[in-house]
């Protein structure tokens, strides 16, 4: 263990994938800390602020705080600043539960088919009919039937990600089976669940890890897609993407209230993809050797 962990710290992109997600992480913990006022409260006398701005800001209580707009205001007096950091939260949170429950269900299903001959021809037509409807298009449709919530948003992402995870473990498991340490449990009269989670599921995470880090990425970006369009989390909720969405209309007049949001989108999604690069290479040492890593 400590020489995988002396490995992946070795890698280069591994690094630095890790140190933009810890700084992320750090924001979205301390973000009640670092946010200067609420990032709901509104204020009409500072509608429209330019970044770097210092003024009063108005509090519901009727007295007022001096305050710096590092990244100025919205629309409703607002302020970008302490959203944006808000948002870090809504977006870490999204990546890290969808891509829990997409390998949790996708890693189950794909198990059943690959195990059981019976389970695969049902199962993986039914993953294949999924992946025939584009993933957006199946996630509006899916927001739009379950409501625009925390949790209905992760599923909505989660589910089009569910058949890809499917097809990666099943494969895996296709081979694995063959493999004498099963044909030794099965001659023991191991019980099968114990066959999957002891023998098959260790051999088969290096892979889940590498496709988690993916589908984490994927889903901080079609997030901020959804509440862009104006169908994912409701208008209340600091996220990036209702950020960019709220700013787009007067973005030739005020463009950092769309692009700051999107400096902090692009990191995310590029530093979960670098650690997921890193993690294959690491985890894969035959693929490194193709790769000329």
């Amino acid at each position: 263990m400590n020489t995988l962990f002396r490995k992946l710290l070795a890698h280069t992109t591994v690094r630095l994938g890790l140190g933009v997600l810890g700084l992320l992480i750090l924001i979205a913990l301390t973000a009640p800390w670092l946010g200067t006022v609420d990032p709901a409260a509104m204020d009409s006398a500072n509608i429209n602020t330019q970044a770097g701005v210092v003024g009063q800001f108005g509090l519901l209580d009727g007295t007022s705080v001096a305050h710096t707009f590092w990244m100025g205001s919205d629309n409703f007096g607002r302020d970008i600043y302490s959203r944006v950091l808000y948002g870090t939260r809504v977006s870490l949170l999204v990546g890290l539960f969808t891509a829990v429950v997409a390998l949790l269900v996708g890693g189950a299903l794909g198990m059943l088919a690959g195990y059981f001959r019976a389970l695969d021809m049902v199962l993986m037509r039914f993953m294949d009919g999924l992946m025939a409807i584009p993933a957006i298009l199946l996630a509006i449709a899916l927001v739009a039937a379950l409501g625009a919530q925390l949790w209905t948003v992760v599923v909505a992402i989660a589910i089009p990600e569910i058949p890809r995870v499917t097809r990666l473990v099943r494969s895996l498991v296709l081979t694995l089976r063959e493999e004498p340490f099963v044909e030794a449990a099965k001659a023991l009269a191991t019980p099968t669940p114990v066959i999957l989670l002891r023998h098959i599921l260790p051999n088969a995470m290096a892979p889940l890890i590498v496709q988690g880090t993916f589908i984490a990425a994927s889903a901080v970006l079609t997030e901020a897609i959804l509440s862009f369009l104006g169908l994912g989390l409701p208008a209340d909720i600091p996220t990036w993407g209702n950020i960019m969405a709220e700013g787009r209309v007067q973005f030739t007049q005020y463009p950092g209230n769309v692009l700051f949001p999107a400096l902090f989108l692009v990191p995310t999604v590029l530093a979960i993809n670098l650690l997921g690069d890193g993690l294959r290479d690491v985890l894969d040492p035959k693929f490194a050797k193709r790769s000329g890593a």
